[in-house]
């Protein structure tokens, strides 16, 4: 009996087992093939009372504790912002409605325990009083919405699909947004992960549209909230051009379309993978040199797609949006934007050589007359920007540091010279941006370490830049005659009287050799 028994046991115990097998993979499939959805609804129904309502429907997450975070930080803005000092009236409710608890173990968490997989909906006001383009606005005639500073995400969780419904204040027709819209609804917008969701600011209100221009079958927009009177013809002729300077420099397109999103007057400008949220006036841009300043501001923020979104250092992402992420590399992807900002503008024909020697020699000035340049490498600028700020030391402290800004085009244009001359001009530093894209970007997939940008310029070159690099590294005074010289210039120096400020001058040698002109040529014009 013990034995027919422990057969029979045996017996129902395989075919459970079977049946479990069978079971399983659907039932596993199922778990798997349900994915949690995130959705968030933005609305803006009293605006005078400058705040955004947000609901986030949360269903199928298989946790039953949930921690929500508000990000610190804005890529693009090396600043800790606090974003989550602008939220209030905070609350969650389960599916049918009852109120469910929540703590907070940290200043920007929100700590959610819910029954596994069941929905709920969390409720919060996001203050939006301040123009900034790292922060959001609202009024009667428009709103500004800076994602990282609106919505939540969960902890550990940023590759998570997103939808976003956006209800504008009645009266309101247009959404302006690097984000893909769901088809048939113009309000509803979808992102595959954060790091998307967060790089597509919304601009919302009676907006204007500018005309729209091709390059390579791709299609450049200009969508702005009261971009003013002036000739809008002449001003997106003249973008046009910087911006194909911009990308025959790297050969291709690499997004589907490309917004420029004007957010009103005011200042600041934030880079992003498809488009661009800009401080814009179309005030005084019948004046040459407004155009010329508004002209290298834009292109400096386009450039930003190719070099900083893409060509990234290694710490710039996966982002952590919960701390600083501090890298040695923002001289790359600030000081170079502005140095390409110069070129693009000069490869499009809009300004002549002079002007572009004219705004080399204003960041030498710049830097030059920057007491923190003895104390303060190119690097640790560039480390340190998160409490420095990004032009250096904060008001009312002793001058230790300096901008990256202003000493990193200089390095710039010294690497690029440096490059030239040990190549006779057959490579520059167009070439290390390019293998940089094509290379880290393209074919890796990440980012470059400092070693690794080095090593990238010094592939170029064929030489040892050991010399040029101590530029970056240390606090070693430039020696702009040898290096300018390359490209038959010369610099001269004066001291200015009553302030004691050095003045510094950039012009062309008489009699250059040929290499010397055959550089400065290709320089404005590759």
């Amino acid at each position: 009996m013990k034995k027919f028994g422990t057969c029979s046991n045996l017996i129902l115990n395989l075919k459970f087992s079977l049946c479990f097998l069978v079971l399983f993979p659907y039932l596993s499939g199922q778990i798997i093939n349900q994915k949690p959805e995130l959705h968030f609804t933005i609305s803006m129904d009293e605006p005078s009372n400058r705040l955004f309502k947000v609901d986030l429907d949360c269903k199928e997450w298989i946790s039953d504790t949930i921690d929500f975070k508000m990000p610190q930080w804005m890529p693009g803005y090396y600043q800790i912002m606090n974003y989550y000092r602008e939220v209030s009236d905070f609350s969650v409710k389960s599916s049918d409605g009852k109120i469910i608890s929540y703590s907070m173990p940290d200043k920007n968490t929100w700590r959610i325990i819910v029954p596994w997989k069941n929905g709920f909906r969390i409720s919060y006001n996001v203050k939006a009083e301040k123009k900034f383009v790292a922060n959001n606005f609202l009024d009667t005639t428009h709103g500004y919405i800076v994602p990282p500073a609106t919505f939540l995400y969960i902890d550990n969780n940023i590759n998570t699909p997103v939808r976003l419904t956006v209800k504008p204040y009645s009266g309101w027709s247009r959404i302006a947004t690097g984000l893909d819209e769901v088809k048939g609804n113009r309000n509803e917008f979808t992102a595959p992960d954060f790091d998307i969701f967060y790089d597509c600011p919304l601009l919302i209100g009676n907006l204007d549209e500018l005309p729209s221009f091709q390059i390579r079958g791709v299609n450049h927009r200009f969508i702005a909230y009261n971009p003013g009177v002036f000739d809008r013809e002449k001003f997106i002729s003249a973008l046009k051009k910087t911006i194909e300077a911009g990308v025959n420099l790297f050969g291709e397109i690499p997004y589907r379309q490309y917004t420029f999103i004007g957010i009103g007057p005011g200042y600041g400008g934030i880079e992003h993978l498809n488009n661009t949220t800009v401080s814009f006036s179309g005030k005084g841009l019948n004046d040459p040199d407004t155009m010329e300043r508004m002209l290298k501001f834009l292109a400096h923020e386009y450039y930003h797609h190719y070099n900083v979104k893409r060509i990234r250092p290694y710490e710039l992402g996966p982002f952590d949006y919960d701390r600083e992420n501090h890298t040695n590399l923002l001289w790359v992807s600030e000081g170079l934007s502005v140095y390409y900002e110069y070129l693009m503008v000069r490869r499009a024909g809009l300004i002549n050589d002079d002007d572009l020697l004219s705004s080399i020699a204003g960041n030498i000035n710049n830097y030059e007359n920057d007491p923190g340049r003895i104390y303060q490498s190119l690097i640790g600028s560039s480390f340190n920007t998160w409490s420095d700020g990004p032009f250096g030391n904060k008001p009312g402290t002793q001058d230790r540091s300096i901008s990256y800004y202003e000493k990193g085009p200089v390095i710039g244009l010294i690497l690029d010279l440096a490059i030239r001359k040990a190549t006779n001009n057959t490579n520059s530093l167009d070439d290390v941006m390019r293998l940089l894209y094509y290379e880290y970007y393209k074919t890796l997939q990440r980012g470059f370490t400092d070693a690794e940008f080095q090593e990238s310029c010094e592939k170029i070159a064929g030489v040892s830049l050991a010399k040029e690099f101590e530029y970056v590294y240390t606090t070693r005074v430039i020696d702009y005659k040898v290096y300018l010289s390359y490209a038959g210039l010369n610099i001269s120096e004066e001291t200015e009287s009553g302030t004691g400020k050095r003045k510094f001058y950039i012009s062309v040698i008489e009699n250059p050799d040929a290499l010397q002109k055959d550089i400065l040529h290709s320089l404005t014009s590759d």
